[in-house]
């Protein structure tokens, strides 16, 4: 986002919107598109998670050079909420300073009708991970207690949480994966003649392939449980009856 303030510098500079405060910003180029980020009271970064997004400033400046590389310094992350989904659009029309509009910044609608495009998907997500986390906690409880008490009966019903927490997780992180991508495609294509660039969260998606990854592997071992507890149990009745004979 710290680009945007870039060009909307070299945007303002025909127009009467900054005015003075446009011609005024002299010096180093970094501490100009900072100064116009904070004039437009818009952030450098969003960083969008499952629940929320927080937002913040790159410090010691926007840009890198020669002496120094940017780091985030988050300023102010947004509530939680159960079925969340980040619009840009909002965001950035809720925060930009008085007599600053979307407009100005000659923000394209195409991101906006292509993120809203996502939402319902979003949601659909959520919810998988939910019904997935509590599934995991689930084959987690299951596995303590089924390697105390032991039995078929426990292998099966282990084996069927860890399977339908594998099937829920995977697909949930098939949706984000997904949605990163045309999500990251969307404002890269058409906000990059305004310097708006996106990312996706490669930690997040490597936490949650993982998770399901975990998922898999449990349900494996409840198989092989199952298979050699059964071989053990039909072992011990065939030398049983060999005894009696």
């Amino acid at each position: 986002m710290s680009m945007v303030g870039r060009t909307f510098l070299d945007n303002s500079r025909s127009s009467s919107l900054l005015g003075s405060f446009a011609s005024s910003v002299k010096g180093d180029i970094n501490d100009a598109v900072s100064d116009i980020t904070h004039y437009l009271n818009i952030h450098d970064f969003y960083s969008v998670h499952l629940l929320n997004y927080c937002e913040g400033y790159y410090t010691p400046s926007a840009v890198a050079n020669s002496t120094s590389n940017p780091h985030k310094n988050v300023t102010h992350c947004s509530n939680q909420t159960g079925l969340f989904h980040f619009d840009p659009t909002a965001v950035l029309r809720s925060e930009l300073r008085q007599g600053v509009s979307l407009q100005n910044l000659q923000w394209p609608s195409a991101i906006q009708d292509g993120i809203r495009a996502l939402q319902g998907t979003s949601k659909v997500m959520t919810i998988l991970y939910y019904i997935g986390i509590a599934l995991a906690g689930l084959a987690i409880a299951g596995s303590i207690i089924g390697s105390v008490v032991g039995g078929g009966i426990s292998a099966v019903v282990n084996l069927l949480l860890a399977l339908v927490a594998f099937l829920t997780l995977g697909i949930a992180s098939a949706i984000a994966t997904v949605i990163a991508v045309k999500a990251t495609n969307i404002i890269n294509q058409h906000g990059n003649r305004i310097g708006l660039a996106a990312y996706r969260g490669s930690k997040f998606l490597a936490l949650t392939w993982t998770a399901a990854a975990v998922m898999l592997i449990a349900a494996v071992a409840w198989v092989v449980e199952y298979c050699v507890g059964r071989r053990r149990r039909t072992t011990y009745v065939k030398e049983g009856r060999v005894g009696r004979l």
